[in-house]
């Protein structure tokens, strides 16, 4: 079969073999599939081969100042020792987390919602450390009662318009609790129905769908339900055991699929469910926030942890999500 440019270009951007990028990040594989992002977050990276930026803002408790840490190059990791420096002797809290993308969706704490009825804490900014590329860098760990969204945003889909995203998670730190949750969502912090957001869910919740034995399954909270599939019981999503996992959603104008894999194995991204939505959610009617750590409407007694995630427009191609998976793997988490 003979390969099309564009697929030649995907596998060496996993690669990190191009002229113009090196190494890549996962926004510029998807720019190459058609399917820009609008929303890129992280702790740990640049998701850009070429973003040389902040990557989220912390404040000490001592003296309630702040400070953004930032990529310690061009297109690479969090510079951790100069957290470490700024927090020494207090604690730091992750107050935001800047969107690389040109969209400027930055997750700031969540204010008030319908279910929480207060406003959401940061997570502790040295709670979680971590090598990725053999950097030292922080995760964003979620305690309960903790959460980051941004209402007002630029780009991300609305009504049935289709989107695509992805996190990387810890495989071994959750709950059933509603919800743990990157994606989009209510622009009000209220509930108004199903269908009307869309984010990726990590967890073993099973009070509306499950996947195959006990969990944890890569889910879709479509609003008034978390799925991991068309059916209350979908086998096709079986359970990811791994230290970190790469969650998938893509929503399309009929219908969603859900891919998860292991971040630390190349290969080992598979298909967990891909076909129409459950009844009552077709068409979708998104609203467009994004919202992470809790639901749509605040929902906030989920953990988990997160390290990086991108919200993207368009329904991405098998090659593109085999492409991204890659590049995940080869940023080297744990190495």
């Amino acid at each position: 079969m003979m390969m099309t440019q564009r697929m030649m270009m995907m596998i060496a951007l996993a690669e990190g073999v191009t002229d113009a990028f090196s190494p890549p990040g996962p926004c510029d594989i998807y720019m190459a599939g058609s399917t820009p992002c609008v929303a890129a977050h992280s702790l740990v990276r640049a998701l850009y081969a070429g973003y040389s930026g902040p990557l989220y803002l912390v404040q000490r408790a001592s003296d309630l100042a702040s400070t953004a840490v930032a990529t310690k190059s061009e297109g690479g990791y969090a510079d951790s020792a100069a957290q470490d420096a700024f927090c020494a002797g207090t604690s730091c809290t992750v107050t935001r987390i800047f969107d690389q993308s040109p969209r400027g969706n930055h997750l700031e704490r969540a204010p008030w919602g319908g279910a929480s009825r207060h406003a959401e804490k940061g997570v502790n900014a040295t709670k979680h450390k971590l090598t990725v590329g053999g950097h030292a860098v922080y995760g964003a760990y979620f305690e309960g009662g903790m959460g980051y969204r941004c209402d007002s945003t630029w780009g991300v889909a609305t009504g049935n318009e289709p989107e695509s995203m992805y996190m990387v998670t810890a495989g071994q730190h959750y709950n059933g609790g509603c919800c743990f949750d990157y994606g989009n969502a209510e622009i009000d912090a209220l509930d108004h129905g199903k269908g009307t957001m869309e984010a990726i869910y990590w967890g073993n919740s099973h009070g509306w769908s499950k996947g195959a034995g006990a969990g944890p399954w890569v889910m879709a909270d479509i609003e008034n339900g978390l799925w991991a599939g068309h059916d209350p019981v979908e086998a096709s999503n079986t359970p990811i055991n791994a230290t970190f996992v790469t969650a998938m959603l893509k929503g399309g104008t009929d219908g969603f699929a859900l891919k998860g894999g292991d971040a630390q194995r190349g290969g080992s991204l598979k298909k967990l469910y891909e076909g129409v939505r459950p009844p009552q959610y077709q068409p979708m009617k998104k609203q467009g926030a994004i919202i992470l750590g809790i639901g749509g409407d605040s929902s906030d007694w989920a953990i988990g942890t997160f390290y990086e995630g991108v919200m993207t427009t368009g329904y991405a191609s098998d090659a593109t999500d085999s492409a991204v998976h890659a590049n995940i793997v080869a940023a080297g988490y744990g190495a």
